[in-house]
């Protein structure tokens, strides 16, 4: 994700306009679920209420067990999946007791900002011998759930959907989902951190998507954290003048009753739902060759295509870049979706990374800065994930690191001076929203510190080890933990391996201390003092 910060002297911080308040609509379920591809959910009756927040809880566990029998040959008790995987920042995100195999969305689009029937089918396999579990599912209006075709309980507990099944589900059992509902395309929410509104942003003629970081469960029923991933196929019926686009790639495209047709998309990849893209509208596909003959496809609305095709072209430029640094693109195709909104971010979504139309119709340099970061994440963010919220500096450390290194020779400020002015303000950060590694808060996590102050980080360790051993450090971790979930700790322990030397008493300061350490190589940067 590509924040909107005041990133220089130079420079000047972007915002985003107010948002529309969001509104709840309703549809009747008259609607065919068939038009939207969902199969098997009609006619099931299914008990929908609401507990009191907290009533059904469990303490808090990752929901990853060792191999072991089943509850029915070890007589273990089935008991509750846990409400969240525990990330201390974000505890009720993801689930425990399962993992997703597979999801299947299918939705029965119309017309901007009115709701539509909706399906998800979840393929997943118990990690316990399960009594119920929880989907992350937020607002909709929820019509029936099925589990392995039976009619299943579902209770709603804030953001939590409590399924439970007619029979308990053994540990090691591969089971199946299916929930219809009917979707509301105006649901987002605001944050007040550079995010600000995310969930389904609305555009002239459809919607894109901004699920970062946890609103996918606006959208889908999902194990919603980013260390969770899996393979999505996407069914998206639209009337017939409008196009959908979705992550990975076009399987079929099929006239439907009615004029309508149905795109069907292929992920390819596992995918975290925070980086889930579905997009609706007047769409131009623009399509090129990157290197070594990676498809690039970019998803622009109608009346955009001339004016950001000069933008959009240096994107093969921008891959070959990357990966003279970082190795291969990690992924089978890449592009650029151009929001025809007025969202004040942009976000990696994967392998179709989503760039509001402001970020390409002006500056160069400031263009290419955005384009280069989100590129930058599906190496670092997209492919190797982060185990928890905390370790987000991780992922846009190294995207702000790396937009900043090529902006240096593409007409844009030193980056010496940029990490310099980052340097100054470094303290401030801390006080204000926490370490790199250690966010004071929840609302403190997409703060500056995480992005030109989690690049400072990088940039220290370059100074300390030298250019030639940070750039195998760099490669070895994209490549080690290429489609991999890791953390700090893997990061910190990788370099001191590549380099020779244990780097953690350097590091953990850098990383975690209240103030910010000396900068090797630069005795004469001073930090500007705090205020309160």
């Amino acid at each position: 994700m590509k924040a909107s910060f005041t990133r220089s002297p130079r420079e000047s911080a972007r915002r985003g306009r107010p948002r529309r308040g969001l509104r709840t609509r309703r549809t009747t379920l008259a609607l065919a679920l068939a038009g939207a591809g969902v199969v098997g959910i009609t006619g099931v009756v299914v008990l929908v209420g609401a507990l009191p927040h907290g009533d059904h809880r469990s303490p808090a566990h990752s929901g990853t067990h060792a191999p072991g029998p089943s509850a029915a040959s070890s007589g273990t008790a089935p008991s509750p999946g846990a409400p969240g995987i525990g990330d201390p920042l974000l505890p009720l995100d993801g689930n425990g007791g399962y993992t997703v195999r597979h999801y299947t969305l299918a939705f029965d689009w119309r017309t901007p900002r009115t709701p539509f029937e909706a399906g998800t089918t979840i393929s997943a396999t118990a990690t316990q011998a399960l009594s119920r579990f929880d989907l992350d599912f937020a607002g909709n209006t929820l019509h029936t759930v099925t589990v392995d075709g039976a009619p299943a309980t579902a209770v709603r507990d804030g953001d939590e959907l409590v399924v439970t099944p007619a029979k308990p589900i053994p540990h090691g059992s591969a089971f199946t989902v299916r929930v219809a509902y009917t979707a509301d395309p105006t649901q987002r929410r605001h944050r007040s951190d550079a995010i600000a509104h995310y969930g389904w942003v609305p555009t002239p003629d459809g919607t894109v998507l901004y699920p970062q970081p946890n609103g996918a469960k606006m959208i889908f029923p999902a194990n919603d954290h980013p260390s969770l991933r899996a393979p999505v196929t996407f069914h998206i019926t639209t009337p017939a003048n409008l196009s959908a686009v979705a992550n990975g790639r076009l399987v079929e495209r099929v006239r439907r009753p009615g004029g309508r047709v149905r795109w069907t998309y292929d992920s390819e990849q596992p995918v975290a739902a925070q980086l889930v893209q579905v997009a609706i509208g007047k769409f131009a596909f623009a399509e090129r060759t990157g290197p070594h003959g990676l498809p690039v496809r970019d998803v622009v609305p109608d009346g955009l295509v001339t004016d950001t095709e000069a933008y959009r072209s240096l994107t093969s430029g921008h891959l070959a870049w990357l990966e003279r640094r970082l190795g291969p693109y990690p992924f089978s195709r890449y592009g650029v979706l151009i929001g025809d909104t007025d969202l004040p971010v942009a976000l990696e979504t994967q392998s179709l990374s989503l760039v509001p139309r402001a970020d390409l119709l002006g500056d160069r340099v400031a263009a290419e800065r955005n384009l280069v970061h989100e590129l930058t994440h599906h190496w670092t963010g997209d492919s190797v994930a982060i185990r928890r919220w905390s370790d987000l500096w991780l992922s846009e450390g190294h995207a702000s690191f790396y937009e900043r290194l090529y902006s240096d020779t593409h007409g844009g400020d030193s980056f010496e001076a940029a990490m310099r002015a980052a340097y100054e303000q470094h303290d401030q950060w801390r006080h204000d929203d926490g370490a790199p590694a250690e966010p004071s808060t929840e609302p403190a996590l997409f703060k500056q510190i995480r992005y030109d102050g989690s690049a400072l980080v990088l940039y220290a360790l370059r100074e300390k080890v030298g250019e030639e051993t940070f750039d195998r450090i760099e490669r070895s971790w994209v490549t080690k933990y290429r489609s991999r979930a890791v953390g700090t700790r893997d990061f910190v322990a990788l370099a001191s391996e590549v380099a020779g030397e244990d780097l953690h008493a350097f590091l953990t300061p850098w990383l975690y201390g209240a103030h910010t350490p000396p900068m090797p190589g630069h005795p004469d940067w001073q930090v500007d003092p705090v205020q309160d």
